[in-house]
């Protein structure tokens, strides 16, 4: 399986990344949460600009010019989450589109997140966007209501990595505990029998807590953890999360 360097971080071995989510409504408290993630234990920083109170194109890549200059070689992952999938708004495809096309054409974004239910033809016309720029796509899904059954998700994880996004992810939200039990197994079979590239998978809330700590063991390369307001339910603080993952990697 091949890796994925952005910057100095390596995704696909070792501890699973940490990815720590901005979430401010304003450019200040934007930039505050950049600072303060900065002396955390971070691997990854992730800009859900669907937060952001006004965005336009033009704004958001003005704001990743001040972030750039605040996160320095922390990696920065650029994403609008729909509505849909658990955004804060909801916009065309056009509009999406000029979002990350603004974002990768500033220079100051290492990968974009791209939501696979958009359509095929809107994930491949952002990746092929995003390589012609040196930056890395991550094709996600979000379930909210429910987990879908193991095959399905092997299904959507492989269609992902059939387009060309470097990473794969689909995070779910479980019913049951049975729930989480399935995501773990689908993300285990996905690793070693059909993905060439990174994986990440979670599921949502409390019951799914334990899938955002164990992915070393069943192949999730990246783990969510807050800087204060999470962006998803069951998301730990980041500090925590790093040192329980530590534990268990030591343990392995």
């Amino acid at each position: 399986m091949r890796t994925v360097t952005v910057r100095k971080v390596t995704i696909g071995e070792g501890i699973p990344k940490i990815c720590v989510p901005m979430v401010g409504a304003a450019r200040a408290e934007i930039l505050k949460e950049a600072e303060t993630i900065t002396h955390m234990q971070a691997d990854l920083v992730e800009w859900r600009v669907d937060w952001f109170e006004g965005a336009n194109p033009q704004a958001a890549a003005e704001v990743l010019t001040e972030l750039r200059k605040v996160l320095g070689e922390l990696p920065l992952l650029f994403t609008f989450r729909t509505k849909q999938e658990g955004g804060q708004r909801q916009i065309g495809i056009d509009e999406y589109v000029s979002f990350y096309e603004a974002a990768v054409r500033s220079g100051n974004v290492d990968l974009i997140d791209a939501e696979l239910f958009l359509g095929e033809e809107t994930v491949t016309r952002l990746i092929h966007m995003a390589h012609s720029c040196g930056v890395k796509v991550i094709a996600s899904n979000h379930d909210f209501a429910k987990t879908p059954k193991r095959q399905e998700i092997l299904k959507r994880l492989c269609a992902m990595q059939r387009l060309g996004a470097d990473i794969l992810k689909i995070a779910a939200m479980p019913k049951s505990r049975a729930d989480v039990l399935e995501l773990l197994a689908a993300t285990e079979q996905m690793h070693r029998s059909y993905a060439d590239r990174p994986v990440v998978t979670m599921s949502m809330g409390s019951d799914g807590v334990i899938s955002r700590l164990c992915g070393e063991a069943f192949g999730s390369a990246i783990t969510f953890g807050s800087a204060g307001k999470a962006s998803a339910p069951g998301q730990l603080p980041a500090d925590e999360l790093a040192q329980i993952l530590s534990l268990i990697h030591r343990a392995m």
